[in-house]
């Protein structure tokens, strides 16, 4: 496949995830870690909600609001990580955001949708956008850990 192709084959499945969210939408409940991030220079708003059981990571939700790449990054992150142990998901949480910055990273690692991010490295300015989702992840799970030194702002 040609280069091209891959990116006009990556670029639908941004927009597929952009256009229809998965796991979209925040849940009741006091058994999810909840985190918020919103990115004041573009307007990037992300709130998730990920229930850990026994170190499984067993629900993840979204919601928010901002560009295509921060939404669409948001709902392949919720897929990615769902029913990984957390040790599973920072090993991809740190895979994708050497990916996103153009850094050697570890192909052979099942990213699911993830990799279509690779070419964020190409247009540092999207960085943020493409990584707002994930970074309320790390502090979701360091605050799992008991490590959280989150201070919700990008």
């Amino acid at each position: 496949m040609s280069y091209g192709n891959l990116e006009t084959l990556y670029r639908q499945v941004i927009m597929d995830h952009y256009k229809n969210p998965r796991n979209k939408g925040l849940k009741d409940g006091d058994d999810f870690y909840k985190i918020h991030l919103k990115n004041p220079t573009c307007g990037d708003d992300i709130t998730i909600q990920v229930k850990i059981d026994n170190g499984m990571i067993t629900d993840v939700y979204q919601d928010g609001t901002g560009c295509s790449i921060s939404m669409s990054a948001a709902s392949v992150m919720s897929e990615t990580i769902k029913g990984k142990t957390v040790e599973e998901a920072f090993k991809i949480l740190d895979n994708y955001l050497n990916m996103v910055k153009g850094e050697k990273f570890d192909a052979e690692l099942e990213m699911g949708d993830a990799i279509v991010y690779q070419g964020v490295a190409q247009f540092p300015a999207r960085f943020k956008c493409a990584t707002i989702a994930w970074k309320a992840l790390a502090q979701v799970m360091d605050e799992h850990n008991g490590n959280c030194t989150c201070d919700h702002e990008e």
